[in-house]
């Protein structure tokens, strides 16, 4: 196998299609420009058997143009971002993880996703989030991080990282140097962190640096500015912070993967052909365009034209040398285990976690209110199955149900309120209610009349910040059919509340 300058080019680019099959796009991209790594996302996968044939096929085409397997990679974090088929075992969020308050819950959950994606073919994955969430109003990491403190995230970070690597998968920390002081998502704008350096180095920077001591195999980028670091470009286009930060004075000898190159941040403001360019100039190893297979190959071309040939050399043969310690794909029956479905159940049971008033009994007449599941970041799968808690709560326990829109307007809060005249208890979900006004006016109102009161904080739990006196409240991290299984169970008194918030609610100002 020649390699030239195009197949340097191949293995530095990740590429992601459209469908559930190998697309003709997919494959001309493959032939024409060496590409050796493919992204997955929900939209590619329909079932086990097919993505275990899936990742088959793009093997084969793959080591067949290259000379190399390819890497196949995933975002299967848990919780609200998990693209895994029917009858696998998810992972709760990490929020809910950290809420049990045990790093081997952590380390058993890296684990069983290891096991799950091998049996699969996947063979990395892009997890963990090692982000300090120390900004409430993040639009788009909230409970996909352990937490606001880099110690413990740090500590569950390297857990479940260990667990990942030690079912034969490659784990990949995201998104370096810190996407958690942010309020911008970076997939629709430009977000920017005014930290310094040394202010990094206490927070952002805490969990990287034990993951890279520890020997994690890959980091993401993140499309952010940190002006004080780098005025001119964000993270994954520096220079200064890919090679400077990263390489020199944290010593990571492994891969550096951008994120998404199509994502806004990077699209809107530099391109992303000429910000593939840029960030492959700046160090980095391996630059993703997750969803055109022509505009990939447009970037790897123009990689070939305008990088220095020096580094195309050295970070492909990175790339190269470690493809050559892959393992094969695992035995189907890896997937959906008993035992693995067993253990994420217990983990989101011991997450719950209750905050002020005691738990109230529902009566025979309780009122379910809020909105149904929706796509809260892009980061998140566009596929929504149609949960809606207030329904299937009516559906279990009887009572009555009201659905708002995410932002209820002052209309539909009269609706509830008047609705919720004459009924036993109250349950309230809500969905990020802290950055949707409409959420919390509405808590405000329904708590005014008096009534026992559940306000169920059904993602991020900084909802519970304003939790009024009188109610009590349940956070379980994720809008699932398994956690609301769970808290489920929470109201009807078949389980306790364990769990405890990984997060501080002193001080967060709600919208």
């Amino acid at each position: 196998m020649k390699r030239d300058l195009k197949w340097m080019a191949g293995q530095r680019m990740m590429a992601g299609f459209a469908g559930t099959e190998v697309t003709d796009d997919l494959r001309a991209l493959v032939k024409e420009y060496k590409v050796g790594n493919i992204i997955l996302f929900r939209h590619n996968v329909v079932s086990i058997p097919q993505l275990r044939a899936l990742c088959a096929e793009l093997k084969a085409l793959v080591l067949a143009e290259t000379g190399l397997p390819p890497l196949i990679a995933i975002d299967q974090e848990g919780g609200v971002v998990s693209r895994l088929p029917e009858g696998c075992a998810v992972t709760p969020t990490a929020m809910a993880i950290a809420a049990t308050g045990s790093t081997e819950n952590a380390l058993t959950a890296g684990r069983i996703i290891g096991r799950e994606l091998r049996a699969l073919g996947v063979n990395l994955d892009f997890a963990p989030v090692a982000d300090v969430n120390n900004n409430p109003r993040n639009p788009v990491i909230g409970a996909r991080s352990f937490g606001d403190d880099p110690a413990t995230v740090s500590a569950y970070t390297m857990a479940m990282a260990a667990g990942i690597r030690e079912s034969g998968v490659l784990a990949c920390a995201k998104h370096f140097p810190g996407h958690g002081d942010t309020d911008v998502d970076s997939h629709l704008g430009l977000p920017r962190v005014e930290k310094t350096l040394e202010e990094l180095e206490l927070c952002e920077l805490r969990p990287f640096r034990a993951l890279i001591e520890s020997g994690i195999d890959m980091i993401m980028s993140s499309h952010i500015l940190f002006p004080a670091v780098d005025a001119n470009v964000p993270a994954t286009l520096s220079r200064k912070i890919m090679t400077g930060l990263l390489r020199e004075r944290l010593g990571f000898e492994g891969i550096i993967v951008t994120d998404c190159l199509m994502m806004q941040a990077i699209a809107r403001h530099y391109g992303t052909v000429p910000g593939s360019v840029m960030a492959c100039d700046a160090g980095v190893d391996m630059v993703m365009v997750c969803h055109d297979p022509a505009l990939a190959g447009e970037c790897c071309a123009a990689m070939v034209e305008k990088c220095d040939p020096a580094i195309m050399e050295d970070s492909a043969l990175r790339i190269a040398r470690r493809k050559e310690r892959l393992p094969e794909m695992g035995d189907a029956s890896g997937a959906g285990r008993p035992e693995n479905r067993a253990a994420v159940r217990r983990m989101r049971e011991e997450a719950v976690t209750h905050v002020g008033a005691a738990l109230p009994p529902l009566g025979d007449r309780p009122l379910f209110v809020g909105c149904a599941a929706d796509r809260v970041s892009l980061v998140g799968n566009a596929e929504i199955d149609g949960l809606c808690m207030p329904q299937a709560f009516r559906a279990r326990f009887g009572g009555e149900s009201w659905v708002t829109t995410y932002d209820p307007d002052d209309t539909e809060i009269d609706r509830a309120v008047e609705r919720a005249r004459g009924c036993t208890c109250i349950v309230l979900g809500l969905y990020n209610g802290h950055v949707r006004k409409g959420q919390l006016r509405l808590m405000e109102r329904l708590a005014a009349l008096g009534t026992p009161m559940i306000c169920a904080a059904l993602r991020d739990p900084y909802d519970l910040a304003a939790l009024p006196e009188n109610a009590c409240g349940l956070a379980i991290y994720e809008y699932s059919a398994e956690s609301l299984d769970v808290l489920a169970a929470v109201l009807a008194g078949e389980l306790a509340a364990p769990g405890r918030l990984g997060v501080n609610l002193e001080g967060v100002v709600c919208a």
